[in-house]
């Protein structure tokens, strides 16, 4: 059976929403051309440290975020006033690692000042991904910051931006269980907008379905399915389906689960192999009882002309699910043969 799993490592490089900053420090200087914007890209800490975007920093301390922070009260209809220059300078700086001082808040885990921030920002600069391709809200989604998520949902930002593996935000709660962000990201958002991100395969070619049940997260399933989430949607690389992938896990409550809410029963990969296919070759007698109840055709043949009873390999258990009403003509299984 195949079973590919391929990665993509050659994302393009443009993709990443990279400008927000430089559209942020021109709105700054359009409303004060005294304002000076330029600086090192790492004045958010000092040469020697390196703040690690990859969920988790430990060189910059709650103070020096706290203080830069308080009492601004910066709207995105008058980005200047209440700002000093040295705090125009702070917030509109980017670290060695791609980080805006919101990454930061929400790296260190510090709700309320990124609450803070968030409202500062306008959206160009919520949607600005670091060097690992990040952007804020995927940071608060892997962090369960339910509140962070909800905010940054508010502020419109993109739910479709992918890290460096593909992952949307949306991905990485399906894939870490975190149903509360999940939650905040399905809610108020247009079904086409949704069905979009719900369509979008990472780099090893998983949509989102596909992660919540490999990672066994029944309650982002009913979710996601609540959606309307393709429930026979093929990953890219074998063409399973969530149903697929369930069997694959022998997990028969996800088994029943999709059946009950109406996923097709005899899906084919791309070598031909259907649910039914799987759980005979894992030797799995209950889930292929599950399926064999749902109607399963037990004669469909995969790419290399094998039904699931061909893959039984004597197991008495799943032969019983098997009919003995049929006879062979030219190699081939003719059922309910009158005689």
């Amino acid at each position: 059976m195949a079973s590919g799993d391929c990665r993509k490592d050659d994302f393009p490089e443009d993709s990443r929403v990279d400008s927000g900053i430089d559209s942020y420090r021109s709105m700054l200087k359009s409303e004060d051309p005294r304002t000076e914007l330029s600086g090192p890209r790492d004045k958010l800490h000092p040469a020697e440290e390196r703040l690690d975007s990859a969920y988790g920093s430990a060189s910059l301390t709650v103070e020096s975020l706290s203080d830069i922070v308080e009492g601004c009260t910066l709207e995105p209809a008058a980005p200047s006033s209440g700002l000093s220059e040295p705090e125009e300078n702070f917030i509109t700086s980017i670290t060695e690692d791609g980080d805006t001082i919101l990454h930061l808040a929400i790296i260190h885990e510090e709700d309320l000042i990124a609450q803070q921030l968030i409202q500062i920002f306008p959206k160009e600069v919520l949607d600005i991904q670091n060097n690992l391709y990040q952007s804020p809200l995927h940071l608060a989604t892997y962090l369960n910051l339910t509140e962070v998520v909800k905010s940054l949902v508010a502020k419109k930002v993109s739910l479709e931006l992918q890290d460096h593996e593909g992952n949307t935000a949306l991905h990485v709660a399906c894939h870490h269980g975190q149903t509360m962000c999940a939650t905040e990201m399905t809610g108020d958002i247009s079904p086409s907008k949704l069905e979009l991100v719900l369509e979008t395969q990472n780099w090893r070619g998983l949509a989102c379905l596909h992660l919540a049940a490999l990672s066994r997260q029944h309650q982002i399933m009913k979710l996601l399915m609540k959606k309307g989430a393709d429930l026979n949607v093929q990953e890219g690389t074998s063409g399973k389906t969530p149903l697929h992938l369930a069997v694959e896990l022998h997990d028969a409550a996800l088994v029943k689960l999709l059946l009950s809410r109406g996923a097709n029963v005899d899906a084919a990969m791309y070598n031909g192999c259907t649910p039914l296919h799987l759980a005979v070759g894992r030797q799995d007698a209950a889930i292929a009882h599950l399926l064999c109840q749902s109607g399963a055709d037990t004669m469909l043949r995969n790419m290399e002309d094998e039904t699931a009873l061909d893959l039984a390999d004597g197991n008495d258990d799943i032969l019983a699910l098997f009919p003995f009403d049929d006879v062979q003509i030219s190699g081939r299984s003719v059922v309910s043969v009158n005689f």
